[in-house]
């Protein structure tokens, strides 16, 4: 993203007086949701502040937590470490709990194709290679994944939207213990910047692709 599109999201969003995600005026976090869901053709999307984050809340919107084993072949060291800190056991058996993806400035247009090959009930899309973060999303067309991922990522009583009323409306989504996941309007603002902008890659000429 050209220096002077990151100067013009930044500036909007500064001068709008919303940089947190508590705000019941922030416009940045349903921005970059209806872009993913758009762009991926998901039905439902849950921001998140790091990697780590989307693959707790993609398992937790499963109803998959300490105790529990899934199969997810391909994670790294990290992922690997961070399921082993939740008491989630990874072996090779059944179908993936979640797919992963990660996106760049070389692959970012080519979401919906990505998010098509994607079969698990969850799909994580690792968004801090567009270059501001770490961020990412958990896309589903489940609405009780997304009800329970939605609500793992903020801690506290009530989840972003009934936290203004301070009246429970889903008293069962209420997880044993909830994270501070949520993601600022700032870099989201940034990130949709950068996954509109999104093109192939330019081909040297007389280059085949």
């Amino acid at each position: 993203m050209e220096l002077f599109d990151t100067a013009t999201v930044l500036t909007r969003v500064m001068t709008s007086g919303v940089v947190m995600s508590i705000e019941k005026s922030d416009r940045e976090l349903p921005g970059l949701e209806r872009l993913l869901t758009k762009r991926s053709g998901y039905a439902k999307a849950v921001l998140l502040n790091s990697r780590s984050a989307a693959v707790h809340a993609a398992l937790a919107g499963q109803g998959i937590g300490h105790g529990d084993r899934i199969s997810r072949p391909g994670l790294g060291e990290r992922d690997l470490a961070f399921l082993a800190w939740l008491g989630i056991t990874v072996d090779g058996d059944g179908p993936a709990a979640f797919d992963h993806i990660a996106l760049d400035a070389q692959n970012a247009h080519r979401l919906g194709e990505l998010a098509r090959a994607a079969q698990a009930p969850a799909l994580v899309v690792d968004l801090t290679g567009l270059g501001f973060g770490p961020a990412a999303a958990v896309l589903t067309d489940d609405p009780a994944v997304w009800a329970r991922a939605e609500r793992l990522k903020i801690f506290g009583a009530y989840d972003l939207r009934t936290m203004w009323t301070q009246e429970e409306e889903s008293a069962d989504l209420v997880p044993g213990v909830q994270f501070n996941y949520r993601l600022s309007p700032l870099v989201a603002a940034c990130a949709r910047m950068a996954l509109s902008q999104a093109a192939p890659p330019l081909t040297p000429s007389g280059a085949t692709t």
